[in-house]
């Protein structure tokens, strides 16, 4: 294979690049406009390519295709690239755990491990286009594991360590992984919590798993292993030999699957492409926070995201930063262990949560000032509108009032950033607007009939033209890609758009756009639980409640929480022969956090004996979220039976008063 496109220097930028990205922002976004193909061409330039494309984008709505004919692989451009460009022994990772252990981890040695583990899944029959599951901590062995299909050509599928066997067993039958990755344990706020339990219980209700690899992250002794099936990490690689060659993967080959909750119970097995989502990362990252050499990155998120996928795993590592992994709870043991770690490591470009920034909000800002925060010079944000307040908490307590934020919207479907502040060129910014769209990114706020909203009506957020970070299709399932994502709204020709496009991507969320064009972003238009930022579909949920023997039917919505942004709320209808009690609630707590997991432990749960239903049959659970709040009603012209929000009301107020809570 030969190399067709140079490597670029990530110690000192060229000419070019300053000439590139000197350029004001809106010079980039009109050239994305008028010539895309040229731009993205030039865009892609920032990646070692085996073979270059044929083709820029092969656009057949709503399937796109980009880098059409290109080879390249993930693994070699976010590792072997840097070793070129003179990185061997700059840190890639300084690990820390919970526990207070420390791992440095420098480029090559990170390249070492990945060349290995991926000899590890060649010899256990790991082959180009395969899946591989991946259920582990945040630990080192996550992205190694990650870079290490990406460098055969297997697809990971990674579930979030704090998913339960039910629901990774769901997603392991769904990519039909042939080799599942896991630990013995992992700590979380002290505690040990048993990984590998959880695992062999999935794997009881999974067939297509051949082999299992177990890290030891605990040391537990009474870890259980099925012989023939199950071998430690440690074991294998000791064996393994130290070079693995990159796979040539064609650009439109897909990278990886994860998965996210939807509004039709099944989660969705996003699938991303090779090509156009490494561009799409690179660029992302870099007109957003345009991070330098001497740069120390944080992202605080988990990697079973996708926001760990892209800036974790994939951006960081495209640019040769050196960043920051955590394996612990943001409050364990004190409120201040990701300032201390802020100071410890002087991290120079910080990006959380807004769900994190309220929780720390709450303990005061006493914590954050025990501890010298000067070297963060960028604040970012991601998961969920970032309300004023909290903006401004952030950039006064933990920025210094010197510190640019970078609201980010994105999903995981769209691979990265596409709403952001541009730290290469960054205009006033708004606390809690993310501001304007990126490059490449047509974006609009429509009515119901698909036509711009005035300044400051709230609309549908819409994408009016493919991206090369979007998703290719849902695994296995292209009609719900098109239904869910692209059936919405059809062009037509009165559409008032800048650019008059062949579909309309749907992206499911709220908007509105000031008199400046501003874009604020207004939470979920679908019935999706936002929980200390996990996305969780109410239909998942209210079929993990009918699967207990106890329940007839469920609705379940999300409240409003200062901390969590949302919490989930249950209205259940119980079978013949079971009544309502203390007992039976809190079986169904369990119930939930044994199906789903514990972040989707309820809050509340009231029985009652109907739901508020529209005369074709839909919950109204608009209705049930204003009963909750203690908000109007609003429209009820459709509501079949009124006498259901009577009942949701007294069950509400039962509750209340059985805690102790005024009404």
């Amino acid at each position: 294979m030969s190399e067709k496109s140079s490597d670029r220097s990530s110690v000192a930028e060229t000419e070019a690049e300053i000439r590139y990205y000197g350029q004001k922002l809106n010079e980039l976004r009109s050239r994305a406009l008028e010539d895309p193909e040229g731009f993205w061409a030039e865009v892609a330039e920032n990646l070692t390519w085996f073979k270059r494309w044929d083709k820029i984008l092969e656009w057949n709505p709503p399937f796109a295709r980009w880098f059409v004919g290109g080879v390249l692989n993930a693994s070699y451009n976010a590792l072997d690239v840097n070793l070129k460009r003179g990185l061997k022994n700059k840190v890639a990772i300084f690990w820390e755990g919970e526990e207070g252990i420390t791992r440095t981890i420098t480029y090559y040695q990170l390249w070492r491990e990945v060349n290995k583990f991926a000899n590890v899944l060649k010899k256990l029959g790991v082959k180009k286009g395969d899946r591989v599951s991946i259920y582990l901590p945040m630990i080192p062995e996550l992205p190694i594991a990650m870079l290490a299909c990406a460098r055969i050509g297997a697809l990971h599928s990674v579930v979030f360590s704090g998913f339960s066997a039910s629901a990774l067993a769901d997603r392991i039958n769904d990519a039909e992984a042939k080799v599942l990755i896991t630990a013995d344990g992992l700590y979380r706020r002290g505690k040990v919590i048993p990984l590998k339990k959880s695992a062999d219980e999935a794997l009881g209700m999974s067939k297509s798993v051949e082999k299992v690899v177990v890290v030891k992250r605990i040391g537990l002794e009474d870890t259980p292993m099925k012989e023939g099936r199950d071998y430690w990490w440690d074991d294998l690689m000791k064996e393994a030999e130290p070079y693995c060659p990159p796979e040539p993967v064609e650009a439109t080959d897909p990278l990886f699957i994860l998965y996210t909750s939807g509004t039709t119970g099944k989660p969705k097995g996003v699938v991303h492409s090779t090509g156009g989502y490494l561009v799409w990362v690179w660029a992302t990252l870099k007109w957003a926070f345009n991070p330098t050499p001497d740069d120390i990155w944080w992202c605080t998120a988990d990697i079973g995201w996708i926001t760990g996928h892209s800036y974790i795993v994939y951006g960081p590592l495209l640019h040769g930063l050196t960043q920051i992994m955590y394996d612990g709870a943001p409050d364990y043991p004190a409120p201040d262990r990701w300032w201390e770690l802020v100071e410890k490591y002087g991290v120079t470009i910080f990006y959380t949560a807004p769900t994190a920034i309220r929780m720390h909000m709450k303990f005061g800002e006493k914590w954050a000032k025990k501890h010298d925060l000067s070297s963060l010079r960028i604040l970012g944000t991601v998961g969920e509108p970032i309300n004023p307040e909290a903006w401004r908490w952030y950039h006064e307590v933990i920025g210094g009032g010197r510190c640019p934020i970078i609201d980010t919207w994105w999903q995981t479907e769209t691979g990265g950033f596409m709403i952001s502040p541009a730290a290469i060129d960054l205009v006033p910014l708004k606390a809690g607007s993310a501001t304007f769209p990126l490059p490449g990114v047509h974006a609009e706020v429509v009515d119901e009939d698909g036509n711009p909203v005035k300044p400051f009506e709230r609309g549908y957020l819409v994408l009016l033209a493919p991206w090369p970070g979007m998703l290719m299709t849902l695994w296995r399932d292209p009609e719900r890609y098109r239904d869910v994502y692209w059936s919405k709204f059809q062009p037509n020709e009165s559409l008032e758009f800048k650019i008059k496009p062949p579909a309309i991507y749907y992206t499911g969320d709220y908007a509105m756009k000031d008199e400046e064009g501003y874009f604020w972003l207004m939470g979920r238009a679908d019935d999706v639980i936002k929980v200390a930022g996990h996305r969780i579909g109410t239909a998942e949920l209210e079929s993990a409640f009918v699967s207990h023997p106890a329940v007839a039917e469920a609705a379940v919505i999300g409240k409003p929480d200062p901390i969590k942004g949302e919490s989930i709320v249950a209205f259940l209808i119980l079978k013949s022969g079971y009544e309502p009690s203390d007992e039976l609630r809190d079986e169904l707590r369990m119930h939930i956090r044994k199906t789903i997991g514990p972040v989707a432990t309820p809050e509340a749960i009231f029985f009652v004996s109907s739901l508020p239903k529209t005369r074709s049959g839909k919950i109204m659970r608009r209705l049930l979220k204003a009963v909750v709040s203690g908000s109007k009603l609003g429209d009820v012209t459709t509501l079949e039976d009124a006498s259901s929000i009577e009942e949701a009301k007294r069950a509400v107020e039962m509750l209340r008063k059985a805690m102790g809570e005024k009404s």
